[in-house]
């Protein structure tokens, strides 16, 4: 299977600049997966397709201000840090702008002495190895230096950080939002646990290598990003039930989808465990756990695009996606949502 084979043409005004308001008004593309038939809805209909005894698996991972500007020590030039996965402590791995700038024993200061920073050592890709210092809280000052990581297609400013955060969010340390969750309010998630839905969290951050363009043709030689993710023993009682049960596991977004087939794969079951992942979904894959999936729509040629082909079926996910470029749906992180069932 080519990289190719996963291409499809967007005009660029459907990629979404701002997030719909309220959360849960965005369309969703309804798709039968055995059949590939396709309805056109809202998001707060997703109740229509949900059922007592399912269960839905949100990831709870919530976005650090990860972009932080510092100030050489001994010139005061400016350096972009993004902060993309903690190494324990305060040592992170960054990606810094200019790299050249940044050589390991190079001191910064930001915020005129928040904090200062650093840099230990350079990976093969060339990201920093980073040591950062300041009094107190190493998060409370990212959250007063910090801006959020928007995505590179996104070029209007947001207003609102909690807008590129979902409702659920509680667990420091993504990159990048799991972006399906954030159609969910806390009023549709409360509506969907009467009518017996149940709901259990997982935690996957969420690097940036989730917008790392396919760079080779052949798509099995495509090498993945590794990312942390956590399984509770509560979360994982809750899939078993729910198995158990008759009901259906339907995941929120791929970020979730990830982890609940990466535990699976691993473990052999379902049960708490936490680990990194780099697990790589494409048409031919197994799942073993989820049987339905919410998701955005995804970027071209990309591994996520992917993943739901792998689910959906490669030529019903083709054709949703054209169908829905002629339909004007808003597309990616702040476009409009897919239930597949």
């Amino acid at each position: 299977m080519k990289t190719s084979d996963f291409y499809y043409d967007l005009p660029e005004e459907l990629i979404a600049q701002t997030p719909a308001e309220p959360r849960d008004s965005s369309r969703l593309l309804v798709m039968d997966r055995k059949t590939g038939e396709l309805s056109h809805e809202h998001f707060y209909d997703i109740l229509d397709h949900l059922r007592e005894g399912d269960c839905l698996i949100l990831n709870d991972s919530r976005v650090l201000p990860a972009r932080i500007f510092g100030e050489k020590k001994d010139s005061g030039a400016r350096v972009e840090f993004l902060l993309l996965k903690n190494l324990g402590g305060n040592r992170w791995e960054t990606l810094t702008k200019p790299g050249r700038k940044a050589k390991p024993g190079t001191e910064f200061v930001f915020g005129g002495g928040v904090m200062t920073c650093t840099v230990a050592d350079v990976t093969e890709d060339g990201n920093r190895i980073v040591d950062f210092a300041c009094e107190g809280s190493f998060y409370a000052a990212l959250d007063q230096l910090g801006q959020m990581p928007l995505p590179p297609y996104i070029h209007e400013k947001l207003e609102d950080q909690e807008r590129y955060q979902t409702v659920y969010s509680r667990e420091r340390g993504s990159a990048a939002a799991p972006t399906a969750g954030l159609h969910f309010t806390k009023e549709l998630l409360a509506k969907a646990q009467a009518k017996g839905v149940k709901i259990g969290f997982v935690t996957l951050h969420v690097g940036l290598g989730t917008f790392r363009p396919v760079k080779v043709e052949d798509v099995t030689k495509h090498k993945m990003h590794s990312e942390h993710y956590e399984m509770s023993e509560e979360t994982a009682r809750l899939i078993n039930e729910t198995k158990q049960n008759g009901g259906r596991v339907i995941s929120v977004g791929t970020t979730s989808c990830r982890t609940l087939e990466t535990v699976a794969k691993k473990e052999g079951c379902i049960r708490a465990s936490e680990g990194w992942t780099d697990i790589f979904i494409y048409p031919g894959f197994n799942f073993e756990v989820i049987d339905g999936l919410i998701t955005n729509f995804h970027l071209p040629e990309s591994t996520l695009i992917m993943l739901v082909s792998a689910f959906a079926g490669f030529d019903n996910i083709m054709n949703a996606y054209n169908t829905a470029v002629r339909e004007k749906y808003r597309f990616f992180s702040f476009g409009d949502a897919m239930i597949i069932l």
